[in-house]
C-alpha cells in the first residue's frame, strides 16, 4: 500500500485541486482530507457518508454548579482567564463559578485543585469524521467543531481509518489532502508518507513557504515532488522556486498553467480533469504520470 500526501506552504495555491484531479486520474484509490481545519475536497468529490464517529481529541473542565463552594480557587490558578464568576447559585453560595468552555485549553490545573472535587474534568468531542463514498471509491474527511483544536490527533485518525478502509476495498494507494503550513497537522499528515507533492505558486510568499517545508521534509527524510501551480504568472520566479527545489533535494514533478477552466470545475463540482480537454488537464495529468512512478 502507499500514499501520496498533497501539501503546500500555504493556502490556496491549488492543493485541494491536484488532489482532486489526482482522485480522478488514479486507479481505484482511496482518498483522505487531511485538511480537518479547513476540509474542502468535499465541495468536489460529493462524497455520500456512510459511516461516522465522534473524535474527542481532549478534556475540558466543567464546574458542577450544585458542589462549588465559589472558593475562588479555580479562577486563581487558571492561566487561561477561561473561569468567571457569574454562574448560577446554590444552596450554599447566591453565585458560582463558570468555566468558558472556547477559553479552557484542557490543562486539568483547576480540577486537581479543586478541594470540593467541584469540577468535572471529561472527554470533549471536537467533532466528526466520516467514511463517505465518492465516484472515484472511498474517501475519509472530517469536520472540526468550531475553535476547536487538537486537529493533529484528529488527521492521525483520518488517516489510519484511510489505511483500514484501503485494506479492507483491497486498494493499494491512498491519495491524501494534507495540511497546509509546517505546524502540527501538517506533520500529522506527512509521517509515514511514501511521497510528498508539494504545490507551491510563483510569488515571493510561495517560495519562502515552499522551503519551509522543503525543510521539515528533509528532516523526517521523505522523498518530496514539486509542483508550481499557475506558472504562467511569473516564469521567473517559477525558475528560481525549482532551481530552489533541485538544490534542496526535491525533484520536480511539473507545471500547470493558470487556466479559467479550473474555477469552473469547482462551480460545476467537478475535478478539472472531468471537464475535458484544457490546458490545466493536461498539465495535471503530466504531473500525475510523475508521480505516478513513485506508487
Amino acid at each position: 500500500m502507499k500514499e501520496i500526501v498533497v501539501i503546500s506552504g500555504k493556502g490556496g495555491t491549488g492543493k485541494t485541486t491536484i488532489t482532486g484531479a489526482f482522485a480522478a486520474l488514479a486507479p481505484k484509490p482511496v482518498v483522505a482530507d487531511c485538511d480537518v481545519d479547513a476540509a474542502d475536497l468535499h465541495l468536489i468529490l460529493s462524497p455520500s457518508i456512510r459511516e461516522r464517529e465522534s473524535f474527542s481529541g481532549g478534556k475540558l473542565a466543567r464546574i458542577k454548579t450544585d458542589d462549588c463552594t465559589a472558593c475562588g480557587k479555580c479562577k486563581e490558578l487558571c492561566r487561561f482567564d477561561a473561569v468567571f464568576f457569574d454562574g448560577p447559585g446554590n444552596n450554599s453560595v447566591p453565585k458560582t463559578y463558570r468555566i468558558d468552555p472556547l477559553r479552557c485549553e484542557g490543562c486539568g490545573v483547576c480540577a486537581w485543585f479543586c478541594e470540593e472535587r467541584a469540577i468535572e474534568f471529561e472527554l470533549h468531542v471536537n467533532g466528526e469524521i466520516y467514511i463517505s463514498d465518492t465516484r472515484f471509491g472511498p474517501m475519509i474527511h472530517a469536520r472540526l467543531g468550531i475553535a476547536a483544536e487538537n486537529s493533529g490527533k484528529m488527521v492521525s485518525r483520518v488517516r489510519t481509518l484511510a489505511r483500514e478502509r484501503a485494506a479492507l476495498k483491497n486498494r493499494a494507494l491512498i491519495i491524501s489532502d494534507g495540511s497546509p503550513g509546517i505546524g502540527c497537522p501538517v506533520i500529522a499528515s506527512v509521517t509515514g508518507a511514501d511521497v510528498l507533492v508539494m504545490v507551491t505558486e510563483p510569488t515571493l510568499s510561495g517560495q519562502h513557504d515552499l522551503e519551509r517545508i522543503l525543510d521539515l521534509a528533509g528532516h523526517f527524510g521523505l522523498p518530496s515532488l514539486v509542483v508550481v501551480n499557475k506558472w504562467t504568472i511569473n516564469e521567473d520566479i517559477t525558475a528560481r522556486i525549482e532551481k530552489r527545489a533541485l538544490e534542496k533535494g526535491a525533484s520536480l514533478a511539473g507545471r500547470i498553467r493558470y487556466d479559467r477552466t479550473v474555477v469552473d470545475a469547482m462551480v460545476a463540482k467537478m475535478t478539472v480533469v472531468e471537464m475535458g480537454i484544457s490546458g490545466a488537464a493536461d498539465d495535471i495529468a503530466a504531473v500525475w504520470d510523475v508521480v505516478n512512478e513513485y506508487c
